[in-house]
């Protein structure tokens, strides 16, 4: 179907590689253990959301059409890690007070900000453009009919099973912060933690050479 091979193998390993630790797992684990549920769910869905842009312009060719530019790749490597370290510092310089809410406060960020903050951090990293170019291919045959509608349909199919773990995942950090709610300074270290992670993460971009 559609130029597609060993679907059951692609399954499979996106499935591995979606439970594999990184910056997107930190991120949706911090803001549900800060925010609960809606916070949680709201950052996993915006790193899905981030994904889907990835696998829109690769589907479409744009993404090679990046990696073959070198303005361009470094002009996008540069975009994402600058907001990648000013939401770091943005996290670094957080106050406790921030974090104290109890069930009849509002959250220090709105679910919508989270949204966007995860979605911003994943679009504008070009590792996730150039893992999506090097993994989709290997199940797609050479000569393919549709290949832009293959890699569509692989791509969706991984974002989909990613967006079903990360939202479990926000649910077991949503019930663990029931008992960390009340505890302003431990989440000002979560969230200085994850500070310290987009920074490194910026700068880990932004020195990505081109290839």
């Amino acid at each position: 179907m559609l130029g597609i091979h060993d679907f059951w193998l692609f399954v499979a390993s996106g499935l591995l590689l979606n439970v594999t630790p990184g910056p997107d797992t930190a991120f949706i684990v911090g803001r549900g253990l800060q925010f609960g549920w809606r916070g949680g769910a709201a950052a996993a869905l915006g790193v899905s959301a981030g994904c889907l842009v990835h696998v829109t312009a690769a589907a479409v060719g744009l993404s090679a059409l990046l990696m073959a530019s070198t303005l361009a790749f470094t002009a996008v490597k540069l975009i994402g890690a600058a907001y990648l370290i000013w939401l770091g510092i943005g996290m670094l310089l957080s106050r406790a007070t921030g974090f104290a809410a109890t069930s009849d406060d509002a959250p220090a960020l709105r679910p919508a900000q989270v949204f966007r903050q995860g979605m911003l951090t994943n679009a504008l990293n070009p590792k996730v453009a150039l893992f999506f170019l090097a993994f989709l291919p290997q199940f797609v045959d050479a000569d393919a009919p549709h290949k832009a509608l293959a890699f569509l349909v692989l791509g969706l199919i991984f974002v989909g099973n990613g967006t079903l773990y990360c939202l479990a995942l926000a649910a077991f950090a949503a019930r663990a912060s029931d008992r960390l709610r009340r505890s302003g300074p431990l989440l000002q270290w979560i969230n200085r933690g994850l500070g310290a992670l987009f920074v490194a993460l910026g700068l880990r971009v932004a020195l990505l050479q081109a290839r």
